[in-house]
């Protein structure tokens, strides 16, 4: 597996990779002091794993995952246990306490590797973004990571987009434009200006005024789709 070790104390950097010596499966292909430059390094090295730091100067590991269309897998490294706990309180990822110990990095590396089994490899940075892809989602103290397969709606809200999963509709500050950009259209389909819905959650459509139509969603949201729109989405849906 291909890391990264994102922390801003350059000997917690070094100590982190002496101690990933004994895992000969992780290899690590950069390290990074801060978020900006490890957005980048992100980018370019697509990596399996990410060991992230959560306070840094300027900002925190959970900005920089904010930043990313979709994320690696994440073991956080924090010396507090007031941010574990808040990061953790929905999250199924892992995290280690500094000062950091074998046996609990060994573990929270076998859970990745668990993890990571059978994932594709690709260095392709304009790829689509797909079912089996995952986001992370921020709101208030909770944060989650989540499967693109389980969302069923992106809602724009002004600046921002709700996320509908489960029952949760948390906000995340991005575009619509730009995520239908990088979206897959063979599942996700921009239903008006203001929602893209996940094809895999749709339960129903019926005719809707002015050559419109309406979806109902597994989910129980009923969202409309555009007259401009409706053509291609019979289209897509072989009506």
């Amino acid at each position: 597996m291909k890391a990264i070790i994102i922390d801003d104390e350059r000997l917690a950097r070094k100590e982190l990779q002496n101690l990933l010596e004994e895992h000969k499966k992780i290899e690590i292909v950069g390290e990074a002091a801060n978020a900006d430059e490890a957005f980048e390094m992100i980018n370019k090295l697509n990596p399996d794993l990410l060991f992230l730091d959560i306070q840094m100067p300027g900002k925190t590991g959970f900005q920089l995952l904010e930043m990313l269309d979709s994320v690696p897998h994440v073991i956080f490294i924090t010396a507090y246990d007031e941010y574990a706990l808040k990061a953790f309180e929905v999250s199924a990822i892992d995290y280690l306490l500094k000062p950091i110990q074998t046996e609990r990095l060994a573990e929270a590396i076998n859970k990745v590797s668990k993890l990571n089994q059978g994932k594709e490899e690709t260095d392709l940075s304009d790829q689509k973004l797909k079912l089996t892809d995952r986001v992370f989602v921020k709101d208030g103290d909770r944060c989650w990571f989540v499967s693109l397969a389980d969302i069923r709606l992106f809602e724009s809200d002004g600046n921002y987009i709700k996320v509908y999963f489960d029952t949760f509709k948390p906000m995340i500050h991005k575009s619509l434009n730009a995520l239908d950009d990088r979206l897959d259209p063979k599942s996700f389909f921009r239903a008006s200006r203001k929602h893209i819905i996940n094809l895999s959650w749709l339960d129903g459509i019926e005719p809707w005024f002015n050559g419109g139509l309406m979806a109902k969603l597994k989910g129980g949201e009923k969202i409309e789709v555009s007259r401009r729109q409706a053509a291609k989405f019979k289209d897509i849906m072989s009506l």
